[in-house]
């Protein structure tokens, strides 16, 4: 960062400071939440904390560095977080290597582990939130710092679990008002079947070769299952003709796919099975879905999830099914602005405590922490000397406050302070001992 800083004036002691204001930005990539923004975030935060409170979760915090290896060994290699070098890596002095959280699932299953879980009362049921980082290409609700509502439940291969875990995602975005919502779903088998469906699915783009982008043509080779996802012009009629993986499911998968089919059923919800739909990580197994809504751009999806009983054993622990979805704030933010939906209107302090310095700015202040503890909103007009009533009405009005309570040198006198009504109302005086419980 480069900052420019010029003295353009000097006075006796003051001295103006002229910056160069253009070269201080922030890193590529990283979002400033400001307090409009942050009406979304709250709203959205206590809307999902209360969701998985209702459906028996409790909340679980993991640091945002791990080990690098937790993540080579879980997301696998051949991730597109690896492949594309999206991680934030630090080299410790030790020579050992730690890394930014590119996805929350792997440090959960770590703690579960760690933590002696498996002993707990199964399964286990967690959320949390945070901040995960990806180095990637920014773009409309995507920051190579994000924050997740991360949901999981340990040590469960009951397909309830997944209907529970995609129940949980799609009643948030309802309860925000999102309209035009959908599940897609799709399985993508086991470590039984999945391999000889992959090579099914090599052996088709093998004969079209010719027909795939650079990029598919190296997943290919590192994770055919991304070519199903690809987003490459000209490949809608190629992936339309590929094999899907539902026709290559074994038993276990199969029954499991087919079970979860008839609870989404009896619950009447939509849904519609997407033979493309994969996830970027390689440890998903059988159920992998997304939440759709209509109205929000080309990016339909706005949370994704499924199962990776094989996780735990990946990292080294025991064996231990789980399920679980992310779902990025900024995402919801972006779909809620898009579906103009706002959240509620946060309540402004509604009282403007008023004074004219000296000894009326020191009685302000103490009747301003006054009303504050007990529990009444209030703003306290600052100014290191005298200041115009105008102007702290014009300050009342900019913050929208309700009443403003004056402390003028005659209230003060009198042991009073005046209540004015910002509407227009009939002003009046009451007794400064007395205002906090007149007030409530």
């Amino acid at each position: 960062m480069h900052l420019t800083v010029q003295v353009v004036q000097c006075t006796g002691s003051a001295i103006h400071l002229e910056a160069d204001l253009d070269k201080i930005q922030r890193v590529t990539g990283m979002q400033d939440v400001l307090p409009e923004d942050r009406r979304y975030w709250d709203w959205i935060i206590e809307m999902a904390s209360e969701l998985a409170r209702l459906y028996g979760f409790s909340r679980l915090d993991v640091p945002i560095v791990e080990y690098t290896d937790l993540f080579a060994r879980g997301m696998g290699t051949a991730s597109d977080v690896f492949v594309q070098k999206e991680m934030y890596t630090i080299k410790e002095p030790d020579g050992s290597s730690i890394t930014l959280r590119p996805e929350y699932t792997a440090g959960l299953v770590r703690a579960y582990i760690q933590n002696g879980m498996s002993s707990w009362t199964q399964p286990v049921k967690v959320y949390t939130f945070g901040p995960i980082f990806r180095r990637e290409r920014p773009q409309a609700g995507r920051y190579r710092q994000h924050s997740q509502f991360n949901v999981e439940i340990l040590g469960e291969m009951d397909p309830a679990a997944d209907l529970e875990v995609m129940l949980l995602s799609m009643n948030l975005y309802r309860s925000l008002g999102y309209r035009g919502l959908t599940f897609q779903l799709n399985s993508t088998g086991c470590p039984e079947c999945k391999p000889a469906y992959i090579a099914t699915l090599k052996r088709y783009f093998a004969d079209h070769i010719d027909k795939l982008a650079p990029v598919d043509k190296e997943r290919l080779q590192k994770n055919a299952l991304r070519v199903l996802d690809s987003k490459e012009a000209g490949m809608d009629e190629l992936l339309a003709g590929a094999p899907h993986m539902v026709d290559h499911l074994c038993e276990d998968c199969a029954s499991h796919f087919a079970d979860l089919r008839e609870l989404l059923d009896a619950l009447d919800q939509s849904y519609s099975i997407n033979f493309r739909l994969v996830r970027g990580i390689d440890y998903y197994t059988k159920t992998v879905f997304e939440v759709w809504a209509e109205g929000i751009g080309a990016q339909a999806a706005v949370c994704g999830g499924g199962r990776y009983d094989g996780l735990s054993e990946a990292i080294g622990g025991p064996s231990t099914p789980g399920v679980g979805f992310g779902s990025g704030i900024e995402r919801i933010v972006l779909g809620l602005k898009q579906q103009a939906i706002s959240p509620p209107e946060v309540a402004a302090p509604p009282i403007l405590v008023a004074h004219f310095g000296g000894k009326t700015k020191e009685a302000a202040v103490r009747l301003v922490y006054r009303l504050r503890d007990a529990g009444i909103g209030a703003r306290l007009a600052f100014a290191r000397g005298r200041r115009s009533m105008k102007s702290q009405m014009r300050e009342g009005n900019r913050h929208n406050v309700k009443t403003m309570l004056i402390v003028g040198e005659s209230e003060l006198e009198a042991g009073e302070v005046t209540v004015r009504p910002m509407d227009g109302g009939e002003q009046r005086s009451v007794a400064l001992a007395n205002i906090v419980d007149w007030l409530a």
